[in-house]
């Protein structure tokens, strides 16, 4: 019954609809300060739904289908963004008992050691051992305020605020004031959080999918058209090396059309030679009208069936086409 429901919902052919679902980390346990973060047992539920109910395919395989007209019905993709190390140790394993493809962009400046600028935020506060932070005068003109450590409310709260205030920052901006928090807080960052070019390269001989997802993870549409273009390029020229393979799909960091990238970012990476690129704005593509540099995708992380069944219905009724 559920099948049929969602043919309906999801048909293929010409009046194909093709929902996406977008993914970054998979922990082994629940974390306190992220109570909403799948982790491996909500992954391995969520990938037993779609394997019963849905036609999982590669995200370029599925894309060729939509422009053909022939996308099977009840159709989807799985993607993964940033590059986290979880992906290969905790993710690819259920994907492969189930027999379930999923693409992985790769923030490539993070390989082998690094830590994206939101994580050594997270961990500063979260390993922080002082009941108080005042990170008023961390940098000469900018207060980011004064934060009670007491309790894992109180450390995500501040977690969120003072990600807020820098999220738009320029990335040097940035990149200081993660480095000024650590030495606040006093602890010492992980550098084991993003894969190693060892684990990228088992995933994609594993039959996974390895997309680009610029180098250091920046907000595009703040920066000029130079260096945009050289994040882009960079990411796909070091994965093609590391993967002696073409990489063809493309995901923009943040990923909020109009927010995150503009028109001219899509054409930058349409000119670099992606046939795909995917936001993060919610909808399902629809054949009869797509863009190809500007896919929707969704989170459906959610702990029963129905309601990531309710989701899935939504989302398909959300705008079809990413307009920027």
């Amino acid at each position: 019954m559920i099948r049929i429901l969602l043919s309906a919902l999801f048909p293929g052919g010409k009046a194909a609809k093709l929902p996406t679902l977008i993914f970054h980390r998979v922990l082994a346990k629940p974390d306190e300060l992220f109570p909403d973060e799948v982790d491996v047992v909500r992954f391995k539920q969520i990938c037993v739904w779609l394997k019963r109910w849905f036609h999982v395919l590669p995200l370029d395989q599925a894309v060729e289908l939509l422009e053909a007209g022939r996308l099977p019905a009840r159709a989807v993709c799985i993607t993964f963004d940033d590059g986290y190390a979880d992906n290969h140790d905790l993710a690819m394993p259920i994907l492969r008992a189930l027999g379930l493809p999923a693409t992985f962009f790769i923030a490539t400046a993070y390989l082998n050691g690094g830590r994206m600028w939101n994580d050594s935020v997270i961990e500063s506060i979260r390993r922080c051992s002082a009941p108080e932070l005042n990170l008023d005068d961390l940098v000469e003109g900018l207060s980011l305020g004064r934060y009670v450590l007491g309790s894992p409310q109180q450390r995500r709260s501040a977690i969120d605020q003072v990600l807020r205030q820098i999220k738009y920052l320029e990335p040097s901006q940035r990149l200081l004031l993660t480095e000024k928090l650590a030495e606040r807080a006093q602890v010492k960052l992980p550098n084991d959080l993003m894969m190693s070019s060892e684990q990228v390269k088992a995933m994609h001989a594993a039959g996974m999918q390895i997309g680009a997802h610029t180098a250091t993870h920046p907000i595009l549409a703040r920066l000029d058209a130079q260096a945009a273009r050289l994040e882009i390029l960079s990411s796909k020229q070091r994965l093609e090396a590391l993967l002696q393979a073409p990489v063809p799909l493309f995901a923009y960091p943040n990923g909020q059309p109009g927010l995150d990238y503009t028109p001219e970012t899509a054409a930058v990476v349409k000119s670099l030679g992606f046939h795909a690129a995917v936001s993060t704005a919610w909808g399902a593509a629809d054949s009869r009208q797509f863009d190809l540099m500007q896919l929707p995708r969704f989170t459906p992380w959610d702990r029963s069936a129905w309601r990531f069944l309710l989701r899935m219905w939504r989302n398909a009724f959300r705008q079809k086409v990413v307009t920027v």
